[in-house]
């Protein structure tokens, strides 16, 4: 890595960081440019190329990833939720937190609160995944095909239908197919329902 391409990155950290302490306030793509000293244009490409997402892609899941926290560990109304974290229409947030973690905001919230495991794991389990077109975001179960079902080609898995939590008692298992890991706990912690909603 040279040295142009090494400052580059710096300033795309530097924009990001911006982003992560202040993803409720009204940010736009000149303030953030100006953040990392480059053009409008030159931001967006170049963000993309370190990050792999648009400045605004990533600026909504850190939005909705907040919104996640909110809904399962409070009783707040969905609006108050929605501006709290930066958006400025109900129906605006709702489709892209449906889009991003494939269900309704209050869908996601009946799921209850997270069971007690390491705060590491349950911020990566819950973390939406970064590259999932909108198209892709749906939950679904995983279930046997049925012998009527035609095959289809193997597509991105989205993160709704490959991560789970699952077991209420002593016993918790956390599993997430696309990070490729599965690990089990002794939770010696009750938790405050069934585990098994994720």
């Amino acid at each position: 890595m040279g040295l142009a391409e090494e400052d580059l990155n710096r300033r795309m950290l530097r924009a990001r960081d911006v982003m992560d302490r202040s993803y409720a306030e009204a940010l736009d793509i000149p303030s953030l440019a100006s953040v990392a000293l480059v053009s409008e244009s030159h931001f967006i490409r170049s963000f993309r190329a370190v990050f792999g997402e648009t400045p605004h892609r990533y600026l909504q899941r850190r939005r909705v990833e907040r919104a996640m926290f909110l809904l399962r560990t409070g009783d707040r109304p969905v609006t108050e939720i929605c501006f709290e974290v930066g958006f400025s229409s109900l129906g605006t947030f709702s489709r892209t937190f449906s889009a991003i973690v494939g269900t309704s905001p209050s869908a996601y919230r009946r799921r209850g609160p997270l069971p007690h495991v390491p705060s590491c794991f349950a911020m990566r389990w819950a973390r939406p995944s970064g590259h999932l077109p909108a198209t892709e975001a749906r939950q679904a179960s995983p279930s046997t095909p049925s012998a009527s079902s035609t095959p289809r080609a193997p597509s991105t898995p989205s993160a709704a239908s490959t991560r789970e939590i699952a077991g209420s008692g002593p016993l918790l298992r956390l599993r997430s197919h696309d990070d490729d890991f599965d690990i089990e706990l002794d939770a010696t912690h009750p938790t405050s329902g069934p585990a098994g909603t994720g």
